[in-house]
């Protein structure tokens, strides 16, 4: 079966939205092999509207630094209520045909590499408490974001967690992968 697994840069506060608001100071020479072994292996991305449509206007104009090479001709199945398959103009990209859950469990009984959520926070947080998610890896740079949407809310559910891997950067980032506690 194949796995869903999620990578977000994270503020020691939990901020996960706009890390380019505070993170490319200790974005250091760790991260590049980093990244590089998350992209490696996964053939499927998972978006949801707001990223999609963020990313759709950046990233088909921008190849050459590893990330834009690999998201520009991969497989993206977008999650939206409002967009419909004309709107999906950036390469490989289609619109979920169920809803998430059900979309992401028949996804993940066929053939291929890791599915990815890339962004996409509430589709994050769907997928971890819905039991879907394989890994969770967080990339938290020693910076206090202050404000900006954190990935986890009060009143979420209680869900434990094990640590999977843990290592630190040069620069300080604490990256921790976690799965579900079985």
């Amino acid at each position: 079966m194949r796995k869903v697994t999620a990578a977000l840069f994270s503020s020691v506060d939990g901020v996960v939205e706009n890390p380019g608001d505070w993170q490319f100071d200790h974005f250091d020479e760790d991260m590049g092999p980093l990244m590089a072994s998350v992209l490696a292996g996964q053939d499927t991305v998972l978006l949801g509207r707001t990223t999609y449509q963020e990313w759709a206007d950046y990233w088909p104009g921008n190849t050459g630094d590893g990330f834009g090479d690999f998201i520009n001709p991969v497989r993206k199945f977008v999650a939206s209520r409002t967009l419909t398959d004309e709107d999906l103009s950036w390469n490989n990209s289609r619109l979920m045909d169920d809803e998430l859950e059900a979309f992401v469990r028949r996804l993940k009984e066929r053939d291929g590499g890791d599915i990815a959520v890339n962004g996409s926070i509430s589709l994050v947080r769907q997928l971890l408490f819905a039991g879907l998610l394989d890994s969770l890896t967080l990339m938290v740079h020693p910076v206090v974001a202050g404000s900006g949407q954190r990935l986890f809310q009060p009143g979420d559910p209680l869900t434990r967690l094990k640590l999977l891997e843990s290592r630190t950067t040069a620069s300080g980032n604490a990256i921790l992968t976690y799965g579900p506690r079985t």
